[in-house]
């Protein structure tokens, strides 16, 4: 399984978070953000119990093939 680094967010004032990889084993994305803890936005969503959500910049999106391709279907 390769990992292969998409994209850092420009703006993080560290530079290391959020960042978007493809692995290409499974050619899924994965996304490394800020965890949500807000309990008023999580209730809103059907969240598994083994599942978590991370919150990226809408500016992230450009590291998406799909969103910048015009494929994607909610940018």
């Amino acid at each position: 399984m390769a990992l292969h680094k998409l994209g850092k967010d420009p703006e993080s004032p560290s530079g290391g978070s959020p960042t978007v990889y493809l692995d290409d084993a499974t050619d899924n994305y994965l996304v490394q953000g800020l965890r949500v803890l807000d309990k008023e936005r999580l209730a809103q969503m059907d969240i598994p119990e083994h599942e978590t959500v991370v919150e990226i910049p809408r500016r992230m999106t450009q590291f998406f093939l799909e969103v910048k391709s015009g494929r994607g279907t909610d940018v």
